[in-house]
């Protein structure tokens, strides 16, 4: 019994640990729409989140994201559940310089909760990229996060745009139509199914020790 205890607290220890590491770093850092990915390279594709967290003071909803994007000739967003996707074409350029997001009627990220939403681009070939983004809420009011941060980061602006730094690199060409999720923190779904498994062996592996230990006791 004595040494089934501390087994117990490990497996509880695990658990928690495992739930936390699956939380971490989905929320946005600050209270700002920001973006974000893990492979922007200069010139290549890559799935940029967008992560919005609702600052409205007076309870509204946030119903709706126009985000500029530096007219890229390819773009695809991911699926959002209560949500619609809308693409604003220059058919003559072959660009797209807008991508809207629009919630359904009812729906909308409520108070003191933020959403996520996921747009693969080609990246131009600069050093950053701003995305100029309008968050709207449903009592009309409307937020523009634009301003440009200052280079040498003194001084961050209330309304930030959401910018991405690029890396040099290898650019990967295989474009928005060949998405690799990963186990990137916007995919909470893929994570929690990775540490549920990982806790499973976990907890097989010290029952394991536990019921051998009560075996070698009822031999004695």
């Amino acid at each position: 019994m004595a040494l089934i205890r501390p087994i117990r607290r490990l497996l509880a220890a695990t658990a928690a640990a495992g739930l936390l590491g699956a939380t971490v770093g989905i929320a946005p850092a600050a209270a700002h729409v920001t973006a974000s990915s893990e492979n922007p390279v200069r010139g290549g594709y890559a799935t940029v989140t967008f992560a919005v967290p609702n600052e409205s003071t007076t309870g509204a909803a946030t119903t709706q994201l126009v985000i500029t994007l530096p007219d890229v000739a390819a773009v695809r967003t991911e699926t959002v559940p209560g949500w619609t996707a809308e693409l604003d074409r220059d058919v003559q350029a072959g660009t797209v310089g807008k991508v809207t997001f629009t919630a359904e009627s009812g729906g909308g990220i409520p108070t003191e909760q933020f959403g996520l939403f996921r747009v693969s681009m080609a990246l131009p070939d600069t050093d950053t990229v701003s995305f100029p983004t309008v968050q709207v809420y449903d009592d009309g009011t409307r937020v523009s996060w634009d301003q440009e941060t200052a280079a040498d980061d003194t001084a961050e602006p209330e309304h930030p745009a959401p910018t991405l730094s690029l890396r040099a690199g290898t650019p990967d060409h295989a474009g928005p139509h060949s998405v690799d999720v990963g186990t990137h923190p916007s995919n909470p779904v893929h994570a929690a199914d990775s540490t549920a498994r990982v806790l499973g062996g976990a907890a097989l592996l010290l029952g394991a020790v536990a019921i051998g230990v009560a075996m070698a006791r009822r031999r004695s």
